[in-house]
């Protein structure tokens, strides 16, 4: 089992919104179909504002877009600026930002020619190095509220319908009740404890988190942490770090479908000091329990429907090794790519890095991305074999890891439990050997 980034980026803004924005397509077309791509359990879509292209997260539990991760080599333009200060989630300051009206934005074929957002211009709310992929942005309730949005999660494709057009009588759907309240949606299910005792939630629908699971805290209602828990990161929010315990509970109930041994958070509520007022909000679903079913938002009519894919029965991922990495720059490395006699080997015939320099025809030097040990989770077979924040992770299992992408390296550090993980890392400038066993999460918990 791998593991992966926990997003939970929620955002509560400190300014009202301009009414009005809609986005359209040619009157001719029915739907307008876009491809998304899945990355720890995100959607990431093509973004244009004001002619720039760009890649956003499609989130539903964000109110208005939000542009960051903006660096010099970025050129875009932003119109009629105004100065705001934004709060979200995590134990943080607010932070300022500013405010952009009658931007145009293309979403495929949809535009919106007056579009309102929010632009983060703090260097430290960059996710892509975690993602390993460049994400600038998210975009949710505007897009849910103009279309009928069908998410294909195992085709990985999106269809945006026009309201009241969606041909639901071709479709084997199940559809429950979503309730749409400030910009967000909301869906009533339950979760079953360990002790089987059943309790009604209301949770947020929050495709902008790549976790499972949250719930609240609440011993009057009987939500109350596992014994079998442990603490851990969960991710980053708009004001901050996040951290709670993880656990799993027996399952959750959404209708007429039942996920058993479900992976669960519970976010310690120093992290929710921007939600004044949760009111009847128990937790939220996020998108490793979401990407087990392919969805219709219907905003308009407020309804969900839903059907399971080939992810429904699919494991959850725990971090097994209790490491996160993220990109962290880029590195030159050189690899011998000929033998004596000036054969090439066929591992090297193809371009791994960004520039390449062949020496004598035998040496290659080349400039791949740089992932580095970005945290530890105390206790875990890392940190307990001696791996450190900040080491640089050169090969894991004799492969080496330039040549794959960020998320097949954290599938082989997290691959399944009882496996062997041997790695090497660079530590001030030494190379250093690495190995420990992969260990089930709640091992050595107390029942």
């Amino acid at each position: 089992m791998r593991n992966f980034y926990v997003l939970g980026l929620l955002l509560l803004c400190t300014t009202t919104h301009t009414l009005g924005q809609t986005y359209r397509f040619a009157k001719k077309k029915k739907f307008e179909r876009i491809k998304f791509e899945q990355v720890n359990n995100l959607i990431l879509v093509p973004v244009t504002i004001n002619g720039a292209p760009l890649k956003f997260i499609l989130d539903s539990g964000v109110s208005s877009p939000i542009l960051f991760n903006l660096n010099d080599q970025d050129s875009i333009q932003i119109n009629n600026v105004s100065s705001i200060t934004l709060r979200g989630l995590g134990e943080g300051e607010p932070i300022e930002a500013l405010r952009s009206v009658h931007n145009t934005v293309k979403f495929g074929k949809a535009v919106n020619h007056d579009q309102s957002l929010f632009v983060v211009m703090d260097k430290d709310l960059n996710l892509s190095p975690s993602l390993g992929t460049p994400v600038h942005g998210i975009i949710g309730y505007d897009i849910f509220k103009d279309f009928v949005v069908e998410v294909n999660y195992a085709a990985s494709v999106l269809k945006l319908y026009r309201p009241n057009t969606y041909p639901y009588y071709k479709k084997k759907y199940k559809t429950i009740p979503l309730a749409i309240e400030a910009k967000k949606a909301y869906v009533k299910g339950s979760v079953v404890r360990n002790d089987d005792k059943e309790i009604p939630v209301k949770l947020l629908v929050d495709t902008g988190s790549s976790d499972a699971l949250w719930l609240f805290k609440d011993s009057i209602r009987g939500l109350d942490v596992p014994k079998k828990n442990f603490e851990e990161f969960l991710g980053k929010g708009l004001s901050g770090s996040i951290y709670g315990k993880r656990s799993k509970i027996k399952g959750i109930r959404m209708g007429d479908y039942f996920l058993s041994e479900t992976k669960t958070a519970f976010p310690y509520k120093t992290s929710f000091l921007a939600l004044n007022n949760l009111k009847d909000r128990n937790g939220s679903l996020g998108g490793e329990v979401l990407k087990r079913f392919n969805l219709v938002f219907d905003y308009h009519n407020e309804k969900l429907s839903l059907v399971k894919n080939g992810n429904f029965n699919m494991p959850y991922q725990y971090n097994l090794s209790g490491l996160s990495i993220q990109h962290n720059g880029v590195r030159y490395i050189s690899e011998r790519i000929a033998d004596a006699r000036g054969i090439v080997d066929a591992e090297h015939n193809d371009s791994f890095g960004n520039v390449q320099i062949v020496m004598e025809n035998r040496t290659k030097l080349s400039l791949v991305p740089e992932i580095v040990v970005s945290g530890i989770r105390a206790g875990s077979p890392a940190e307990r074999a001696g791996l450190q924040e900040g080491d640089v992770i050169l090969m894991v299992n004799n492969k080496r890891v330039h040549r794959y992408k960020l998320q097949e390296v954290l599938q082989m550090l997290n691959n399944k439990k009882g496996k062997r993980v041997k790695m090497v890392i660079e530590r001030y400038n030494r190379d250093q050997h690495f190995s420990f066993v992969l260990k089930d999460v709640f091992e050595n918990k107390k029942p």
